[in-house]
């Protein structure tokens, strides 16, 4: 079974000017035209089984249409192999009401993107939003490292403020960072964050991150807290598995990553 705990989708409707606005600011060509379809394909190619899709408020503003869209994702029959979480900003006010509103509705976690959203993941705004997430018995996702959008700004979620964020909390064992704890701040992941109580995710970073620092990481932060993820439509699923498969991490380890660790996560009936 693989699960793929990092991908996006938008509406159809602007699902296309979406994907060509972020590959242009990014340099990152598509992978997928963005819509839960164009998914569906890769993860019917790729033999993926469940993919979970990771909205990202831009604006405080975007939180009721975005809550609907992942919300008719959940319900839909048509998507039953999509999970969708529910996104929150550090702008929006009521933010205990907005999160318990996603709890009833159903949805697993929330997905925070602090570049995109301007904030440092230590403010003050993101960990009373954490820990009342963390209350709730919510999983978080955030990006984390270095973001291609925002060359030459500073990274907003770096390890040592997320270690600053997981003092402010208390911890939070249902914390995911993404792209292996800080995309491009791999050596300061696992000399300042691995091993601690948060799981790291795979996405984007698995053809470049190479598989001697990759296995350090693993090796510090434990089998079991480890993500297979893409960033679909940014990476392509086939190419993502292939890679992972070929570090060659044995069968145990490779069925945790893959999917045990998430079904875990997830709580999941399977």
């Amino acid at each position: 079974m693989i699960i793929d705990f990092h991908t996006h989708i938008f509406p159809d409707a602007i699902a296309r000017s979406t994907i060509e606005a972020l590959s242009k600011s990014a340099s990152i060509p598509p992978h997928s035209d963005g819509t839960a379809t164009g998914l569906r394909a890769q993860m019917s190619k790729a033999e993926v089984d469940i993919a979970i899709n990771l909205p990202v408020l831009t604006k405080a503003k975007q939180f009721d249409s975005i809550v609907k869209f992942g919300q008719n994702l959940n319900l839909g029959k048509e998507c039953p192999s999509i999970i969708s979480f529910a996104g929150m900003h550090p702008d929006i006010e009521d933010y205990e009401s907005k999160l318990e509103e996603i709890k009833a509705l159903g949805f697993l976690g929330i997905k925070l993107h602090p570049d995109y959203q301007g904030t440092f993941i230590d403010d003050e705004r993101y960990i009373k939003i954490l820990a009342y997430a963390k209350k709730l018995d919510l999983i978080t996702v955030t990006h984390a490292g270095l973001d291609g959008a925002f060359v030459g700004q500073p990274i907003k979620c770096t390890p040592l403020r997320t270690l600053k964020l997981l003092d402010a909390l208390g911890g939070y064992d249902k914390l995911v960072l993404a792209h292996m704890g800080g995309n491009e701040l791999f050596d300061e992941v696992l000399n300042e964050l691995a091993g601690e109580s948060v799981y790291f995710d795979t996405s984007y970073v698995l053809s470049f991150i190479g598989q001697d620092m990759f296995e350090k990481i693993l090796a510090r932060h434990g089998e079991d807290k480890i993500l297979f993820a893409t960033d679909s439509p940014w990476q392509d699923e086939c190419k993502e598995i292939s890679l992972l498969r070929s570090f060659k991490l044995g069968d145990k380890v490779s069925e945790k990553i893959f999917s045990q660790n998430a079904i875990k996560l997830l709580n999941l009936e399977v």
